[in-house]
């Protein structure tokens, strides 16, 4: 009875790994397809450019944004469809006027302060996103966005707050650091070596 179950178990093992590869060379055979055309423009050196904007469409957003002064979002959609082509300065005037309409709009603020740091603005995109979270606290595209600026912005990384360790004259340590940081390290027995 022994023998079969490790059998049973061994052939079960194979039977999972010829399915994984199949399965996985199948999946795999999309993207071969797709990567000639990536590979193309990736040599051109340039990322892919953003998709046009559409003026008519524009134009038509910020007619009715003309007629309704009161209509936050038209703005707003008129601020996404220039994000979306890249043009980050006129999303910002959009961005800014629908929060002049509604300013307790968490997404619109939230954009705008993404628009800030497509135009390398770190600093400004994080205290954007301060008013988006005075507004609602638990807002997870602000709070995303908060670290995804916080990772990748060299200005922020320079200015952020660092942790303190207690130097030689603290009684202790606060909560939120540990003790052993500032303590001496106690030495261990050395391990007997194998030779």
């Amino acid at each position: 009875m022994h023998k079969e179950s490790v059998f049973f178990g061994l052939a079960g093992v194979f039977f999972g790994l010829l399915t994984g590869w199949i399965i996985g060379s199948q999946q795999a055979a999309a993207p071969r397809v797709a990567a000639p055309a990536s590979a193309s423009s990736a040599q051109a050196g340039s990322a892919p450019a953003p998709p046009p904007l559409d003026e008519s469409r524009a134009a038509a957003l910020e007619a009715a944004a003309n007629r309704n002064p009161a209509d936050a979002q038209t703005r707003i959609q008129l601020g996404n469809l220039y994000f979306d082509a890249a043009r980050y300065n006129e999303a910002v005037q959009w961005y800014e006027a629908a929060l002049k309409v509604d300013p307790r709009d968490v997404s619109a603020s939230t954009d705008l302060g993404i628009a800030y740091y497509y135009m390398n603005q770190p600093d400004r995109a994080l205290a954007q996103f301060d008013r988006s979270l005075a507004i609602d606290p638990k807002h997870s595209k602000t709070l995303l966005n908060v670290g995804i600026v916080r990772a990748f912005s060299s200005r922020s990384r320079r200015t952020a707050p660092r942790r303190r360790s207690p130097g030689k004259g603290s009684k202790g340590c606060g909560r939120d650091t540990r003790r052993c940081r500032a303590a001496p390290r106690r030495r261990l027995p050395a391990r007997p070596t194998d030779r």
